[in-house]
């Protein structure tokens, strides 16, 4: 008799099998961002609706020496959720202008999007020391504390906004936890606006985004020998005024059935039935300031670019 080898599950079939089994079916937003969901959010960024990466990068480029004023040197550079680190260089050269030793840690949950952070990085700011970290943030923050001297925790992009309030008030309070008197986090809000602005920059023209939100369905095919079609679903995008949130979704097209392989699980849908896979929570003034408040932070100052569509905020941890 031949023993066959069991493959172990990934750490996050129980969290697919609950979403899917359950009345609003959802997936977490987190299994959006393997190596190609990380590729496709970069080309993105790139789009011309897409107006949260420009008008970032914006501000750094006009505001990083007031921000570096801001905080302080010497100071290392922690950025969580890096990415491939494409708006950074900006406010890196500030600070290593200003200090003799830069050190960056860009963090993310992607080893390839790492890879291109530090090449990035290395031809864009001579001398600075890029040591990345791999991390999974639902594991929490302690790498923050094997981090000597002072650090600026950078949290951009509006990446907060996927998380609800309760999970966004968890994140940052983990932060919190691991940093010391004189650190301080940087953080990024995409701001209230008119939906005209806002949802087409989730549902672009050229569907670089559906491609992107499908792509989850393509990781559980792949991962836990799925059998979703992908054809037979369509990406949604909607803007929640009460919540104030844009929310994602991915609707069947018709009456089907997916497999999911391991575990043997059917899911079965109706025609137009959604899966939730994703939030993107728009903040105002006051939004951000409870937010930091009931985290451990108190505001120190924040910068806007001309619109006021988009803001960045250095928060210093309470004593």
């Amino acid at each position: 008799m031949i023993a066959h080898e069991l493959v172990p599950l990934p750490d996050y079939a129980d969290e697919v099998v609950h979403g899917l089994t359950s009345r609003q079916k959802t997936l977490p937003f987190k299994l959006l961002y393997d190596d190609r969901g990380s590729q496709l959010f970069e080309e993105i960024t790139r789009l011309p609706e897409y107006y949260l990466t420009r008008t970032e990068l914006k501000i750094l480029q006009g505001r990083a020496i007031e921000i570096v004023q801001a905080v302080g040197t010497p100071v290392s550079i922690v950025e969580l959720g890096a990415g491939t680190a494409t708006k950074t260089g900006t406010l890196l050269r500030a600070f290593a202008r200003r200090q003799i030793r830069l050190k960056y840690f860009p963090v993310d949950i992607s080893s390839a999007a790492l890879e291109d952070a530090k090449k990035r990085i290395r031809e864009e700011c001579a001398g600075v020391l890029v040591r990345p970290v791999i991390a999974d943030f639902s594991h929490g923050f302690r790498f923050l504390r094997e981090i000597a001297g002072r650090k600026l925790v950078l949290y951009l992009g509006s990446s907060i906004g996927n998380f609800d309030w309760n999970d966004a008030v968890a994140m940052l309070r983990g932060v919190r936890e691991q940093l010391s008197p004189g650190d301080g986090l940087l953080l990024g809000t995409d701001m209230v606006k008119d939906t005209a602005i806002l949802i087409p920059a989730y549902d672009d023209a050229q569907g670089v985004t559906s491609e992107f939100s499908k792509n989850i369905l393509v990781r559980l095919n792949r991962e836990l020998n799925a059998n979703f079609d992908l054809d037979s679903f369509r990406h949604v995008a909607e803007w929640n005024q009460q919540c104030s949130r844009i929310e994602i979704y991915l609707e069947s097209m018709n009456r089907q059935n997916a497999i999911l392989g391991a575990p043997h699980i059917a899911i079965k849908f109706r025609q137009g039935e959604r899966i939730h896979t994703e939030n993107s929570y728009k903040y105002t003034m006051a939004m951000v300031e409870r937010l930091l408040c009931v985290s451990g932070f108190k505001l120190a100052e924040s910068w806007f670019d001309e619109n006021r569509w988009f803001g960045l905020h250095l928060a210093l941890p309470n004593s």
